[in-house]
This record gives structure tokens, sequence and C-alpha cells, in this order.
């Protein structure tokens, strides 16, 4: 069931395109439904397909082509620990299990209170940086050393009252 904002917010992103190509809103629509809902479902897809004017496995291919739109529940905070070549040379696999280790969890699992995903990413193009890692999809965080992932998860952790 879409809201009267989210179709407000829709109509929004459509009016940036000729009306013959609405669809190319989809990724703006994606990216709303996931802002309101924290992720998006097949049921939303098929209401941007809807939406849009387009079948629902076009959608669903976007969805599932980008890592940033998440196709299940996620926890409060996203990790995504880029293992591309160039961060993986500068130890973005070491950073990835560093993070399974301290959370208790493998790549794409959520630890057991609900307030982290762990997940691996292509290149997020900061590649001078590595290893990098992206949180919730929005923070860039920059050569992440075991001390620096420590640090991001017990302030994150602190920051909800759990540390």
């Amino acid at each position: 069931m879409m809201t009267e904002a989210t179709k407000a917010r829709f109509a929004r992103e459509v009016a940036k395109y000729p009306a013959d190509q609405k669809q190319s809103a989809v990724m703006a629509c994606l990216s709303i439904v996931q802002q309101e809902e924290g992720w998006v479902s097949a049921e939303n897809e098929a209401i941007i397909a809807d939406y849009l004017g387009m079948p629902q496995i076009a959608v669903h291919e976007v969805t599932t082509f980008y890592n940033m739109y998440n196709q299940q529940p996620t926890g409060k905070y996203k990790l995504n620990v880029c293992t591309n070549l160039p961060c993986q040379l500068r130890d973005g696999y070491k950073a990835l299990h560093h993070l399974e280790s301290k959370l208790g969890i493998k790549m794409g699992q959520t630890t057991a209170d609900g307030m982290f995903t762990l997940q691996q990413s292509e290149c997020l193009g900061a590649c001078a940086d590595s290893p990098v890692m992206l949180v919730n999809d929005r923070c860039m965080c920059s050569f992440m050393t075991n001390d620096k992932l420590d640090e991001l998860v017990d302030g994150l952790r602190a920051a909800e009252g759990q540390a």
C-alpha cells in the first residue's frame, strides 16, 4: 500500500523525465521505498512497476543488480565492506573477517539484536582509501584498520546504549 506522500515523492521524480520515459525514475522510486520501509519487497516492486508502467521483472532486475537496495530487512546498521581487487590487496578481506569475528556473524547475516548486517560489496569507488566500507549506503569509511573497525562498531553500539 503506497501512501499519498510516497506517491507525491514518486511524482516529483517522474517529473524530471520526458512523459514517455518515466521508467527512468525507477532507481529514485526504489530509493524512496527503501528510505520509508528499510527494504524493497516484491510487493513494493510491483507497486513501482505499476506506477511507472513497466514490467515487474524490470524493476526486480534493478533491485537485484545494485547492492544498495535491500531485498530483505536488515539491521539498523548495514556495513558494506569492499572486497574488490584493490581493496583485497590492501586488506579488504581481513577487514571483512575481522568484522565477522567481532560481530559473531558471517557475511550476509544480521546480528541477533538486529543492530548490524554485514555485507561485502563490489567497488565503492574509493580504491586509494582502501580498505573502505559503506555504512547504511551513505557514510563512506576509509583506511579501515582493525582498530578503526572496532571504534566504529563500539561507537555505534554506545550510541544505541549497548556498549
